[in-house]
C-alpha cells in the first residue's frame, strides 16, 4: 500500500459512484446471462467502498485485497451477513475475470442478499465516517 494525501472529496465521490452503481446492479433481473455482470458489479462496489476508506486515511491500494480487507476489519458496523463474505466473493470475481468462471443462479441470489442485507449499512457508515 502506498500513502497519499487524504483526500476526502475523492473518497465521497467514490462512495457516491458505489452507491449509484449498487443501486441498478440489485434492480437487475438475474438470469444466466446477466450473472456474470452481476456478480462483478457488486463485488465492485463493494471494492470502490473499501477504496474510499483507504483514501480517507492517506493510503491507496495496489491490489483488491487491500481495500476489502478494510471493510472486513472494521469492528464497530453492524450488519446482517458478516463482511467475511466479501473474500469469497473477491476470489469468485477472480474466477470470472481470468478463470472464465460463470456463476449459478443461486450464487448470484446470494451474492444480491448478502448486497442488500450489508451494502446500504456499510455505505453510509463509510460516509458519516469520510465526513467528519
Amino acid at each position: 500500500m502506498r500513502t497519499k494525501r487524504i483526500d476526502n472529496k475523492d473518497a465521497l465521490s467514490l462512495l457516491e459512484e458505489a452507491n449509484n452503481q449498487m443501486i441498478f446492479t440489485i434492480k437487475m433481473p438475474i438470469s444466466v446471462e446477466s450473472s456474470f455482470n452481476i456478480v462483478r458489479n457488486v463485488y465492485e462496489c463493494f471494492r470502490m467502498l473499501g477504496d474510499a476508506l483507504l483514501i480517507s486515511k492517506g493510503l491507496e491500494s495496489t491490489d483488491h485485497i487491500e481495500p476489502i480487507k478494510a471493510i472486513i476489519e472494521i469492528k464497530d458496523i453492524n450488519t446482517k451477513r458478516s463482511l467475511n463474505v466479501l473474500d469469497n466473493m473477491r476470489i469468485m470475481r477472480h474466477n470470472i475475470n481470468y478463470n472464465g468462471y460463470s456463476p449459478t443462479i443461486k450464487e448470484t441470489e446470494d451474492v444480491i442478499d448478502f448486497a442488500k442485507l450489508c451494502f446500504n449499512e456499510t455505505y453510509l457508515y463509510l460516509k458519516k465516517k469520510v465526513e467528519k
